[in-house]
C-alpha cells in the first residue's frame, strides 16, 4: 500500500518504481562541474535570492539537472541548459507566490526580454527581465535559426502557463487530468527544456512539427509531469500547494484517497512508456543527415524522464539529503501540514524557499 504507519507511528508514503523498466540509464555530463560553476556564479551575482536561501539553492543544484539532462552536450551547449534550469527556478520561485495579474506583468517582462536580448532593461523593473536577457543573449550565440525560434516560442508558452497556474489559485479552481495534463504539458518547462539538445541542429518545420515527432515529446513530457508530481506530492500538500499536481487531479476526479490515486499515476505511467516505444517504430525517414539528427534528438528525449527520475532524488529540491536513501528505500515520511507557510508573505528576492529533510548524516549523491 503507498501509505502505512510504521513502529514509530509515523504515516510513511511509497513511492512507486516507475522507471525500473525504462531502457535508457542514468548519464552525466562530464563537463557538470566546470560548467555549473560558470552558471552559479552567473546565477548568485545576479542576487535573484536573499542570502538566507543559499542553503536551498545549492542544495536544489540546478547544474546538476542540466548535467543529467544533456550528457552529450558540448560545454557551450551545458552551459545554456544550465543558465535555462536557473531561469526556470527563479521564474517558478518569484511567480508561485503571486496573483495571476502580478504573474502576467512579471512574464510581460520576460518575453519582453527574450525577444529583445539586446535591449537594456529599464532601471527598477523586476530582475526577472535582466535574467532572461543575459540568459539568452548567450544562449542564442551558440543556436540555429530553428533552435533559436523553438526556445522563445516553447519559453512563451510556459510563461503564459504560469498565468493561467496562478489563475487558478486566485479563483479555488481545480482541473480535470485532461485539462491539467494540458497545461501541465507547458507548466512543467518540458519543451525548452528540450531545445538545448537541438542547439546545433537545424530541423525544418515539416520534420519537427511532424504528428509522430510532437507525439512522442508528448509522451515524454507527461512522464516527467507524472513522476515529478509523484515525488514533490509530499512537500506540497504540507505547504498547502498541492492544486496543480496529478494525485490531487486524480482524487478529487476519481473520488480516490491518496493510495488508489498512487495507484492510478503509476498504471498511468507505464502506459504512456508503451505509447512512446510503440511511436518510436513510426518514426518516418527524411534522409541521412537529418535521420542522424533526429536520432540524437529522440534519444535525447527519452533520456529526459531518466534524468528528471533522478534529479529528483539526487538534488535536495524534494528530500533534502535524504534522496538516495528514499530512492532506494521508496518510504518517505508523510510531512505534516504546516499552518501557515512564510512563502506565502515572502516576494520576489526574499520568497522562502522550503527544504525538508535536510539533516546531514546520510549518503551523499555521487558526481560521477
Amino acid at each position: 500500500m503507498p501509505v502505512q504507519i510504521n513502529e514509530q507511528g509515523q504515516k510513511m508514503l511509497y513511492l512507486p518504481r516507475t522507471m525500473d523498466n525504462w531502457p535508457w540509464p542514468r548519464a552525466i555530463n562530464p563537463y557538470y562541474k566546470e560548467i555549473k560553476a560558470q552558471s552559479d556564479a552567473w546565477f548568485h551575482g545576479l542576487k535573484a535570492f536573499n542570502k538566507k536561501s543559499q542553503r536551498a539553492i545549492e542544495m536544489i543544484d540546478t547544474g546538476r539537472a542540466a548535467s543529467l539532462a544533456y550528457p552529450l552536450a558540448t560545454k557551450e551547449q551545458l552551459r545554456t541548459g544550465c543558465d535555462l534550469m536557473n531561469l526556470f527556478f527563479v521564474v517558478d520561485e518569484y511567480t508561485d507566490v503571486e496573483p495571476a495579474h502580478v504573474v502576467r506583468e512579471m512574464v510581460d517582462i520576460v518575453i519582453d526580454a527574450l525577444n529583445n536580448p539586446d535591449k537594456p532593461r529599464p532601471d527598477g523593473e523586476i530582475l526577472l527581465g535582466e535574467v532572461a536577457k543575459q540568459f539568452w543573449d548567450r544562449g542564442r550565440k551558440t543556436a540555429t535559426p530553428s533552435a533559436a525560434r523553438h526556445m522563445v516560442e516553447s519559453l512563451t508558452s510556459y510563461l503564459n502557463s504560469c498565468v493561467e497556474q496562478a489563475a487558478d489559485r486566485d479563483n479555488d479552481c481545480y482541473r480535470t487530468v485532461d485539462e491539467y495534463l494540458k497545461n501541465r504539458r507547458e507548466n512543467i518547462a518540458a519543451r525548452p527544456a528540450f531545445v538545448p539538445m537541438e542547439l546545433g541542429m537545424d530541423f525544418p518545420d515539416e520534420v519537427f512539427y511532424h504528428p509522430v515527432i510532437v507525439e512522442l515529446s508528448i509522451h515524454i513530457a507527461d512522464l516527467i509531469i507524472l513522476d515529478n508530481d509523484l515525488v514533490s506530492y509530499n512537500k506540497e500538500q504540507a505547504t498547502g500547494d498541492d492544486r496543480h499536481n496529478i494525485l490531487t487531479v486524480v482524487m478529487r476526479q476519481f473520488k480516490l484517497d491518496l493510495d488508489s490515486a498512487m495507484d492510478w499515476v503509476a498504471q498511468y505511467h507505464e502506459e504512456v512508456e508503451t505509447r512512446f516505444l510503440d511511436g518510436l517504430k513510426r518514426v518516418p525517414s527524411w534522409g541521412p543527415e537529418i535521420d542522424k539528427n533526429m536520432e540524437v534528438y529522440i534519444n535525447g528525449l527519452a533520456n529526459w524522464p531518466r534524468c528528471n527520475d533522478c534529479y529528483n532524488f539526487e538534488s535536495g529540491r524534494y528530500f533534502g539529503k535524504k534522496g538516495i536513501e528514499f530512492q532506494q528505500t521508496r518510504w518517505v515520511p508523510l510531512l505534516p501540514k504546516v499552518a501557515e507557510y512564510p512563502a506565502a508573505k515572502a516576494k520576489r528576492e526574499n520568497v522562502v524557499i522550503p527544504l525538508f529533510f535536510a539533516s546531514d548524516n546520510t549518503e551523499k549523491q555521487t558526481d560521477k
